[in-house]
């Protein structure tokens, strides 16, 4: 390389002269005063200065160096400025984000300046002139902490050598700066070519903004693209950017309401609100998202939601970026406490911080989803994207009633006035959309949003109201499509305010999947297609008893209402009866209607916890069971309420193991409540599961069909079915005191594998074989083992691997001899397990206060302790090594598990086969249990 002379260098020519940095663009404010962000012209003084100062010859890249030493100290101090800013002003997102572009705008400039000095320009021709653009966000003058630096470097004709060396120059020093740069460089005609082929770089031309170089370039090119590109081409930008914003949508999930949401891309995110304004820009050039309003594209209201919205979600991007030092855009689990912390929520009225963020956060989401539809649809009505909904027009054969009309395909008011003479209109416009299938016009969704004061009390009281409103819910069989629509706009929550404090709720914990809301939407949703007949197969005990008859009103309205009391410090069940009872008769239902849906909220949870959290094979479960519902009408609506409940929950939560301990707890309800609770003892279940496992080992010797049925005692025969009461028989025939002996196998009913184990029975043989599950990372789902009069142990284990599947048939021979080697004793589960014993990083914020609870009543001769603490591999090792080196003998162990949260549910006896009654006992081994799971968490933590 030619070293650089010593002498101070040549002033740059006036055909390649730096502009200097402008102000801030459109007169836009920044977090802090110009000078204190950067100071353009004295870095560039100083770089030059330090090079004319060098006593020798400058090498390029030497010069380069010193140049990007200045640049990197002028930029470090500058973000520590503007973070410190922003952190007392953590709102401010708009002055962060110009700010953050103003000192991109600096550094580059800067660069530029560098570049040329590097690259002296003696004689320069007109070919030899270049202009710097910013594109895409960075053209907006819109940039979060880590965003990308996206350049455009146009020349007038083919790139000569010395814009080359400038550039590459230009692009070493950003890069340099860490700086993730991306570049392109062509002619204007080369934009103008590549932007008709490629929608990606029509729009980031779109947003082109001149930096520094030769400004008549930037003009020729502005000039250029409105001339000769944009011009007359909306109708296909729109399309493209309507077809690329359903693509984006479908990769972030296609909900808006996904609890770890991506602020950029995803639904109701940034990208969603940019994407109006361009097509705004492409379609009106307008040069501010302001201009909407101008175009008649938005009114003044719509505009300022517009902009609540924007400024929020680039406040929690650029929180985002702080946090986490890159350019990250999902709102992860592990992250959401911080930034809310950040943002200035607290915890308040029994929530989380972190809730009320995120449900502020889906709030705005939601908003720009209407906002969305109502721009879209404006479109459509004005003919500026292609005529999608003529097809739909002519494939649909309902008309509309008076006072309504169609407009491109939607309803429209045939005169507004009228229409708000009634104000029960502002229910039935929706019931006429989901009667004819038509969408609302924009006119009506603006209208509607302008006029929700006109429903007030005495419309809320209104039978007519009522009955509307259970129309929606009950007669045209999509209810969901109306009810998403009422809580969007706002409608839901004024007619039945109760549900107002729910609306974009979210929860924080790792189980539930939607917000509120959106889950209760979703559990009707489950419901209609139960109704539909298009469940038949996943669900065919729900499906029977729909068919059989409910009262459907009960159970929609109940649906509607079972979680409206979450949120609030009280148990929401019981808060939730409560606003129910205030609820349903607005809505129209009977005396003996509203006190069953009361009874359906208050106990939503019942049935769910008894066949998660209870042994459904101890008679007493059912007993006590079926002593709450009571009647077989209850019955039934609980057990459809349940599985649209759970169903609602997320992808992946319903499966075959709840499904089978619903059904068979449904059966064993309605039997013991048709037949009497005293038909459900002991005695009847053991004479059955004897006579079932004699027809089972048909082929076996009388003598030992006899001795296998003589040598259990009477709770092995109520808890285990027929298949496994067959695999004990052959497992414990000829079996050897010194014998292990292991039966795998996949169990299809329960989504699980089944471990059943035959040994010699001694202390501790349930945790070590916990343990040894752990090893392997199975899951344990549910757990049973008894003693036969003889001294062997019968533990069975249903288990599943890491995603909650069974194991394949190939993995199991080493699950087998994995087990082996611990019950052995050459592997030791405590300290093979420090290792694995980790909280995943996403998981670490969720908070479960332990609860441990024991229960003399729930069983006629055990004891149940529940353990509800937060969940992690080898918690149940823990918990029963624990119990075991207290002497207390576990029988049974239920496992369920939310999430990230599990409930442990043990049923045992102390070390003379006697229930815990002792207070001071049970207090001695609760603290013991507390201890286990604070000293695991701290392991799980990495402390």
């Amino acid at each position: 390389m030619t070293p650089l002379p010593a002498a101070s260098p040549a002033p740059a020519s006036e055909a390649s002269r730096t502009t200097a940095q402008k102000g801030p663009p459109d007169g836009r404010s920044l977090l802090l005063p110009a000078a204190e962000i950067l100071d353009g012209d004295s870095l560039v003084s100083a770089i030059l200065a330090e090079l004319a100062a060098s006593p020798d010859p400058v090498e390029p890249r030497a010069a380069r160096g010193i140049a990007v030493r200045h640049l990197a100290e002028a930029r470090a101090a500058a973000n520590t400025r503007l973070a410190a800013a922003f952190a007392a002003r953590p709102r401010e997102s708009r002055a962060l984000v110009t700010a953050q572009a103003w000192l991109t705008d600096g550094l580059v400039t800067a660069a530029f300046a560098v570049a040329q000095t590097l690259h002296p320009l003696h004689n320069p021709t007109e070919a030899e002139r270049i202009a710097i653009l910013a594109v895409g966000g960075y053209g907006r003058a819109e940039m979060a902490p880590q965003s990308d630096v996206d350049l455009l470097f146009l020349t007038p004709w083919k790139i000569t050598p010395w814009a080359e060396s400038v550039i590459e120059s230009m692009l070493y020093m950003l890069w340099d700066l860490k700086l993730k740069v991306g570049h392109a460089s062509r002619t204007v005609a080369d934009c103008i070519r590549l932007g008709r082929d490629d929608i990606t770089i029509r729009t980031a031309l779109l947003e082109h903004r001149f930096i520094a170089g030769y400004e008549p370039l930037a003009t020729e090119l502005a000039d250029r693209l409105w001339g000769e590109l944009f011009n007359g081409t909306g109708p296909q930008f729109i399309e493209a950017k309507l077809a690329e914003r359903a693509e984006r949508h479908r990769r972030q999930g296609g909900q808006r309401y996904v609890l770890e949401p991506n602020v950029k891309e995803g639904k109701g995110g940034l990208r969603d609100l940019q994407t109006l304004y361009w097509i705004g820009k492409y379609l009106h050039r307008t040069p501010t998202a302001a201009g909407l309003v101008g175009a008649g594209l938005f009114s003044a209201d719509e505009f300022a939601t517009f902009t609540r919205a924007e400024d929020f979600l680039w406040a929690v991007r650029c929180h985002l970026h702080l946090i986490t030092g890159r350019a990250t855009d999902t709102l992860t689990f592990d992250v959401q406490p911080e930034v809310a912390a950040r943002m200035g929520y607290a915890d308040q009225g029994g929530r989380r911080a972190v809730e009320i963020f995120m449900q502020d956060y889906f709030r705005h989401a939601t908003r720009v989803g209407e906002l969305t539809r109502i721009f879209l649809a404006e479109l459509e009505a004005r003919h500026a994207k292609r005529e999608a909904s003529l097809f739909g027009i002519f494939k649909r054969t309902k008309r509309v009633k008076s006072g309504y009309t169609l407009v491109q395909g939607r309803i429209d008011l045939r005169d507004p006035q009228d229409f708000l003479k009634d104000k029960l209109n502002l229910l039935r416009i929706f019931e006429e959309g989901l009667r004819t299938g038509y969408l609302l016009h924009p006119n009506v969704l603006r209208l509607l949003s302008a006029n929700l004061h006109l429903i007030d009390d005495d419309m809320r009281e209104n039978p007519e109201a009522a009955r509307i409103f259970l129309d929606l819910l009950l007669k045209h069989g999509n209810p969901e499509r109306p009810l998403r629509r009422m809580n969007e706009m706002g409608v839901l929550s004024t007619f039945i305010p109760e549900f107002e404090p729910i609306v974009a709720m979210m929860q924080f914990n790792v189980y539930h999947h939607y917000t509120v809301d959106e889950h209760i939407i979703q559990t009707i949703s489950i419901l209609a297609q139960i109704e539909r007949g298009e469940l038949i197969e996943d669900l065919p005990l729900s499906s029977s008893i729909l068919k059989a008859g409910v009262n459907r009103k009960v159970l929609y309205v109940a649906l509607l209402l079972h979680d409206i009391g979450k949120g609030r410090p009280e148990d929401h069940s019981i808060l939730g009866a409560q606003i129910a009872r205030r609820v349903a008769p607005r809505l129209g239902l009977s005396d003996e209607e509203c006190e069953t849906v009361e009874w359906l909220v208050r106990h939503h949870l019942l049935m769910s916890d008894m066949a998660q959290k209870r042994d459904i094979g101890d008679p007493r479960t059912v007993r006590d069971f079926a002593k709450a519902v009571k009647t077989r009408k209850r019955l039934d609506l609980l057990t459809v309420l349940t599985v649209c409940d759970i169903r609602g929950v997320g992808p992946g939560t319903w499966n075959n193991w709840k499904a089978m301990l619903l059904r068979q707890l449904h059966k064993q309800t309605a039997d013991a409540l048709e037949g009497g609770l005293e038909s459900v003892n002991r005695e009847n279940r053991e004479d059955e599961a004897k006579r079932a496992l004699r027809d089972r080992l048909a082929g076996w010797e009388a003598k030992d069909l006899r001795h296998e049925t003589a040598r259990h005692y009477a709770p092995y025969w109520q808890g285990l079915s027929t298949d496994t009461h067959a695999v004990f028989a052959r497992l414990l025939k000829g079996i050897g005191t010194d014998e292990i002996r292991i039966d795998l196998h996949p169990d299809d009913d329960r989504d699980a594998t089944r471990a059943c184990f035959a040994l010699a029975d001694h202390p501790g043989i349930f945790s070590r074989l916990a343990g040894a599950l752990a090893l392997v990372g199975a899951n344990v789902r549910d757990a049973r083992t008894y003693t036969s009069k003889d001294g062997y142990a019968t533990p069975v284990f249903w288990v599943q691997d890491a995603e909650g599947k069974p194991y394949e048939a190939a993995r199991l021979p080493r699950l087998q001899q994995m087990i082996d080697k611990t019950l052995r004793g050459e592997i030791i589960p405590r300290e093979a397990l420090k290792d694995r014993d980790k909280v995943k990083k996403r998981e670490r914020e969720f908070r479960f206060p332990t609860h441990v609870m024991f229960d003399n009543e729930g069983s006629d001769i055990y004891t149940i302790i529940e353990v509800d603490t937060r969940d992690r591999p080898g918690l149940l090792y823990d918990l029963t090594r624990t119990l075991a080196s207290s002497n207390i003998s576990i029988v049974s162990a239920v496992i369920a598990t939310y999430g990230a949260q599990v409930v442990d549910t043990f049923y045992v006896k102390d070390m003379f086969g006697l229930k815990l009654h002792q207070k001071h006992k049970q207090e001695a081994l609760e603290k013991r249990l507390r201890q286990a799971i604070a000293e695991g968490a701290e392991r799980a933590q990495g402390t």
